[in-house]
Order: structure tokens, then C-alpha cells, then sequence
């Protein structure tokens, strides 16, 4: 009997990424979703078919097999799925955790009850240190003395860095909504010592005891330049991030600011440079590819949370500033993301609410965390007078 693994999220990153290699490595794969036409799906097909983008689209695919759903807000069902489960894994996005850590608060009780031993959960988020943030919050709900000293005890919390690209995908003429297309690269770090109990074997996961490091050189260098991508391309009506990148100004910004963020993390974590311009060369590639039709809206959305202090635009900027490196092409970055205005994004409208009713140098010092004096709020307000200018001629 094939060991079981729960993976919250059953939309395209959880099918397409974690869960696959899970159900890879031999696991039968329980996604737990709110979303009755996924769960019901999985139940139905109990598998799907991943595409490779990085070729023409008619070419190679994958068949995942050996899969199930179970319905988030169905507490029977789901405290059966983390009771029985071996390893435990999520894609909900980080605003969720704290949503579905009530329920996995319940699911360890009862394995506590039913005589179950180690667990690892892993959050496989767009975030530093998701798995423990995940950690806290679940422990909020367990008050027994018993229980606590189990969850301390059995149950680990491995941060990860993910990484791969998984656009929106039209499953055609097959007939199954969980088919899912995906780009041929993928990276899955984790922490190596938060495991409690054996290591699990899993195809593709790569463990390290430097984790930090390669957290912030994938959210500074991928998910800023991605960002950095749609928010330029966003104002100038560009509709795909491959389509923005064949504007040459933007290319060059990009570009410059994974340049930026690199010499600050070589600083920090001692990266061998021209080994990262070469990564940041694959990763310009992996924008560039005309398969993957990545929407600049979804790369661009909960523009607030990428607006973070210590996320993927305005960390990368600090972390140069603090060295004295140049970073006038991050300073850009952040300045599109303030000048994205999609009413169809709730964080996106509270920006530019709060831009209108209480001026943008409040904003910078609220969301960025730039003094109002400092130098980067100054460059912050040029430059979002300039794209200001530049977007109404477009």
C-alpha cells in the first residue's frame, strides 16, 4: 500500500509542481481544496496529465497517478487525511496558513490520539519561512499540555524554496479541468534540519542546512524579476510576460535589477557572481519562453503582499542599500508596482486608495518601510512621476 501525503491546494502550482513529484516518488497524493470542482475531479479521474511548455505545446506530456480530493471544509474527512498522512505539503498562498491551521491543529490531536509518530509539514510558499509561520499559527489552537508536547516533539516544520512556473492552461480537448502545464525547470529546497523523525525520499526535493540563502536568492532574483516584468508591462498594455520582455526598455530594467539584487546577495551569502549572471540568464530565458503564457494580472497580483518589507521587491533593495550597492532599477520595480492599478485585485485597490487619500511618501514609509526623508523615498517618487508621464501616452 502506497504511503499517503495531504497537499492543501489543488489549483494548478499544487498539481503541477509539489503534488506531481510526491505522486512521483511513490506517495498517493490526497488534495485538499475548497474548490467542489477540483476534489470532485481528482475523485473522478484520480489523475491528469502535465504538459511541458518549454517546447511546442503538442509535445511531451506526464500522466499523475494515484490521487484523491477531500473537501477543506469537511472535518471528517480531512482530520482522516492528516491522521493518516505521512508527509504534509501546501500551494494555498501565504495569506491562507493561518486559515487551514485551525483544521491541521485538529488533525495532529487526533494523531496524537490514534497513536501516530513524526510528521513533517512543509509550506511551499512564495515566502521566507513559510513552514514555521505555519508552525505558529497551528500552535495557537493547541491548548492541551499533552497535546503540545507532542506537536513539539513529532511534528516538524522544514521551510522550503520553490520554484517553477505554472501559468494559467487551457486542458483543450481532454475533458479534465486538472490537466496542467507547467515549464520543464523546477527547484524544491528544503530545510534540512527542521525534520523531525527519518527524511522522507522524495524525487526532486533537495535538502540544505544554508536555507536563508537560497530563499532569498530565488524570492530576490526570480519572483522580483518576474514581478518587475508584469508591473513594467502591465502600464505599457502588455498582456504576457514574454510579450513584455520583447520591449526592449523593460528587458534592460529587468534584467538590471536581478544584476542589482545579485551583487547585494553575493555580498550577504557569498555567492560566486559570475555563477548567479548566469542564473540570472536562465531565468530571463525561462521569462523569454513563448509557451508559457504567463498573464502579467496573475504575476502582478496582491501587489500589498509583494510590497512587503522583506519580500521580493523591497528587500532586495535594502538588502543593496545596506551593502552601498546600486539599485536604481529595483527602485523602478517598486515604483510600477505602486502604479498598478487593476480594480480587479482587492490589495491592488487598497494601494492606490491609500496612495490617493494619504499621499505616496505615507506609503512609502506604512508599506515599504522607507524613512520619509531617505534617499529611496526621494528616487521612489521621481520615478513614479516619470512611468506616471510614460503610462499616459500609452
Amino acid at each position: 500500500m502506497a504511503p499517503s501525503a495531504l497537499h492543501f491546494g489543488a489549483g494548478n502550482i499544487g498539481r503541477g509542481f509539489i503534488g506531481a513529484l510526491l505522486s512521483d516518488s511513490g506517495y498517493h497524493v490526497t488534495f485538499a481544496d475548497v474548490m467542489d470542482k477540483l476534489i470532485n475531479a481528482l475523485n473522478e479521474h484520480k489523475g491528469y496529465t502535465i504538459t511541458i511548455l518549454d517546447v511546442a505545446p503538442e509535445e511531451p506530456t506526464k500522466d499523475i497517478k494515484n490521487v484523491s480530493g477531500v473537501m477543506s471544509n469537511n472535518p471528517t474527512e480531512l482530520t482522516k487525511a492528516i491522521v493518516d498522512a505521512e508527509i504534509i505539503t501546501t500551494a494555498v498562498g501565504p495569506n491562507v496558513l493561518r486559515i487551514i491551521a485551525r483544521s491541521l491543529a485538529a488533525g495532529i490531536v487526533e494523531r496524537r490520539k490514534a497513536g501516530k509518530t513524526y510528521l513533517n509539514i512543509i509550506a511551499c510558499e512564495n515566502m521566507t519561512g513559510g513552514s514555521r509561520h505555519l508552525g505558529d499559527e497551528i500552535a495557537k489552537h493547541i491548548a492541551d499540555s499533552e497535546d503540545k508536547a507532542y506537536f513539539e516533539e513529532y511534528v516538524g516544520f522544514p521551510n522550503c524554496a520553490v520554484d517553477r512556473i505554472v501559468p494559467p492552461f487551457d486542458p483543450g480537448a481532454t475533458g479534465n479541468v486538472l490537466s496542467v502545464g507547467v515549464e520543464a525547470f523546477y527547484e524544491w529546497i528544503v530545510e534540512e534540519p527542521a525534520f523531525k523523525g527519518p527524511r522522507p525520499h522524495i524525487e526532486g526535493m533537495k535538502l540544505t542546512d544554508n536555507l536563508v540563502a537560497y530563499v532569498q536568492r530565488k524570492l530576490f532574483t526570480l519572483n522580483c524579476g518576474h514581478a518587475t516584468t508584469a508591473y513594467l508591462g502591465y502600464l505599457k498594455g502588455y498582456a504576457t510576460v514574454d510579450e513584455s520582455l520583447k520591449d526592449s526598455e523593460i528587458e534592460k530594467i529587468v534584467h538590471d535589477a536581478m544584476v542589482e539584487s545579485g551583487q547585494a546577495l553575493c555580498k550577504k551569502h557569498g555567492f560566486d557572481f559570475e555563477e548567479h549572471k548566469k542564473y540570472i540568464e536562465k531565468i530571463m530565458n525561462r521569462f523569454r519562453n513563448p509557451y508559457i503564457k504567463d498573464d502579467v494580472a496573475r504575476v502582478g497580483r496582491e501587489p500589498l503582499r509583494k510590497l512587503g518589507p522583506a519580500d521580493r521587491l523591497v528587500g532586495p533593495t535594502k538588502m543593496a542599500v545596506e551593502y552601498g550597492l546600486p539599485h536604481a532599477n529595483l527602485i523602478k520595480g517598486i515604483a510600477a508596482c505602486l502604479m498598478y492599478d487593476n480594480p480587479e485585485d482587492k490589495q491592488s485597490v487598497e494601494v492606490q486608495t491609500a496612495i490617493r487619500e494619504k499621499g505616496l511618501a505615507h506609503v512609502c514609509e506604512d508599506v515599504l518601510g522607507f524613512a520619509p526623508d531617505s534617499t529611496e523615498t526621494k528616487l521612489v517618487l521621481q520615478d513614479y512621476e516619470e512611468l506616471k508621464a510614460s503610462s499616459a501616452k500609452h
